[in-house]
């Protein structure tokens, strides 16, 4: 079993930031709340992908909006965009298929040029695969330092821009004496989490440049309370497991809430091994520690992250898993009785005490600061305060800070429902990250996102893919049932609408090598649908070609060069 406390050290922060800041592991935890699975950049093959795929930069403009005062003041400079690409199967009239890396280095996407969704898409189009780092993250910074003024150029809305540019207006290194820039060659988009909701942004914002995009667990709507982020996982995990989790957590929340009896508090926190944690809320967030996790699921076992299955297994376990629990059990009881539970005592000290033991293996002993606090302490300022090149970890959270939201709080939870996570986790302990590291003290502008079209984006040659399991899902079109706002649509080839049966997070990227397939690997949904992907592709390329074709064979005006003499 992986602890949590070394996935965390392993995964750290984004990119390579944490090895240059480490940082407390509240605060750790609150910065890999991102939308796509940490767990998948353990995965190393052996061959530095770094070796056969060359980085290479191109100089893009800093601020592209002069006439915007978000980004005052404005600035003229330019910056290198790191990129990297794979032409192996391109032939004249293939198109150049851009992933989008989102929010992560783009060096942690070079293995999909190998094998996977863009590969494939590569492979059966004879196009130009490219890996396209976003600005502020990886190598790809604008600016000298991380101040709060100088992150004012990382937006949706400049990133967006700076993938046209590209497209515009790069040359590939060997390919130089082609036109490989849009609108001559056809141009087609793929993201995934955060950059899939990017590429369907892109579809509709520069339809003159990108020909069609995919947008994979695409998180078009943007939400500032996202306590929706556990629906998924309560309707669609283990149903013993999910029962145990929200009767426990309503203990702790009880106590905590309810209660607020300081002696009961103390027994409460002694019990789980977190007597010296100050803060409730900051309690109430290690206990969840194995929630995150279900969004790391994967098809492939090399990148499935096995965290959430193992702690589920423990806690509903019939038996006692950890004998230095045992001596708990009066603890856990009396517990159980002052939460609430006095009828269910005997039915949950099992449970409760193995939740207890997982707790403590996998992330609490990792902790050797008598000091608690020092570990596990969201209120503490200094904590956020460095802002030099190397903390990139503030990437994300001032994009979410800003303008996307997505704070994952137990206190949303409808008050007739029982939350996964405890409701002391709400969203002013959510948001404490974009008050200390960024002095934001008011609610994201969610409308900066949801004014392309939310739930409701649509557009030609714009193909909506997401997995019905995932934790996003209810900020993505297919939220329905999660959200009522969102709609179900019939899927077409012009604009494709797939959910993908038994998936988390877009399932539909990666890949295996030939010699690495097995005659359940991949899955067949997962064959199924990038099988589809493939096809629908392949049919924007023909219409593309058509549509060049008659161009082509347009009359031009006439003019001082023209063969053709006017009657």
């Amino acid at each position: 079993m992986v602890k949590l406390s070394t996935l965390c050290a392993l995964l750290g922060l984004v990119g390579a930031s944490f090895a240059a800041t480490r940082l407390n592991a509240a605060v750790e935890r609150r910065v890999r709340r991102t939308t796509f699975p940490r767990h998948e950049l353990l995965r190393r093959d052996d061959t530095d992908l770094s070796l056969l795929y060359p980085a290479y930069n191109l100089s893009v403009p800093i601020d592209h909006f002069f006439n915007d005062s978000l980004y005052e003041s404005h600035v003229h400079g330019r910056f290198n965009l790191r990129y990297w690409f794979d032409a192996q199967f391109y032939k004249d009239g293939g198109p150049v298929i851009v992933l989008q890396s989102g929010e992560t280095s783009g060096e942690d996407r070079l293995g999909f040029l190998q094998k996977g969704l863009l590969h494939q898409l590569a492979q059966h189009t004879h196009g130009i695969a490219v890996v396209l780092e976003h600005r502020y993250y990886g190598t790809s910074f604008p600016v000298p330092d991380l101040t709060t003024e100088n992150m004012r150029f990382l937006t949706t809305d400049q990133a967006l821009a700076d993938e046209a540019f590209f497209a515009q207006n790069v040359k590939f290194h060997g390919l130089e004496h082609l036109d490989l820039t849009a609108p001559n060659t056809a141009y087609i988009g793929y993201g995934g989490s955060y950059a899939g909701a990017f590429n369907a942004f892109l579809r509709k914002l520069y339809p003159d440049v990108f020909w069609g995009t995919i947008s994979s667990s695409g998180v078009t709507e943007a939400i500032w309370d996202y306590w929706a982020y556990f629906e998924p996982i309560r309707f669609y995990a283990d149903k013993t497991c999910i029962e145990y989790t929200q009767k426990i957590t309503h203990v702790v929340d009880n106590i905590l809430i309810s209660l607020k009896d300081p002696a009961t508090t103390a027994e409460l926190k002694g019990a789980w091994g977190l007597a010296n944690v100050t803060h409730d809320a900051d309690f109430a967030q290690v206990l969840a520690s194995g929630l995150d996790s279900w969004q790391g699921k994967n098809w492939d076992p090399a990148l499935n992250d096995p965290t959430w299955d193992d702690w589920c297994n423990i806690i509903k376990n019939t038996s006692v898993v950890y004998s230095h629990t045992a001596g708990l059990k009066p603890t856990v009881q009396d517990l159980l009785k002052k939460g609430g539970y006095n009828s269910e005592v005997n039915s949950l000290t099992t449970p409760f005490l193995n939740w207890i033991g997982w707790l403590y293996e996998n992330v609490v002993s990792s902790c050797t600061d008598v000091d608690q606090d020092n570990c596990w302490n969201s209120y503490n300022p200094d904590n956020y305060a460095r802002d030099d090149i190397t903390a990139t970890w503030r990437s994300w959270p001032y994009q979410f800070c800003t303008q996307w939201g997505y704070l994952q709080t137990g206190s949303g939870v409808p008050a007739n429902q029982l939350p996964l996570i405890s409701r002391t986790n709400d969203i002013a302990f959510e948001s404490l990250i974009c008050k200390y590291a960024f002095n934001i003290t008011t609610p994201a502008n969610v409308n900066a996102i949801n004014k392309y079209g939310g739930f409701g984006i649509s557009y030609p040659r714009l193909a909506i893919v997401d997995g019905d399991w995932d934790p996003w899902r209810p900020a993505t079109p297919h939220a329905s049932p999660f959200n009522s706002t969102a709609k179900n649509r019939t899927s077409t080839v012009e604009e494709p609408f797939l959910l993908i049966g038994g998936a988390v997070h877009h399932w539909d990227e990666n890949g295996l090598f030939p010699n690495e397939t097995t005659a359940s690997l991949p899955p067949k949904t997962i064959t199924g649908v990038q099988g589809q992907e493939i096809r629908f592709v392949e049919h924007w390329m023909r219409e593309w070609k058509r549509e060049k074709a008659v161009k082509e064979r347009q009359v031009k005006p006439f003019g001082p060069h023209s063969k053709q003499k006017p009657l």
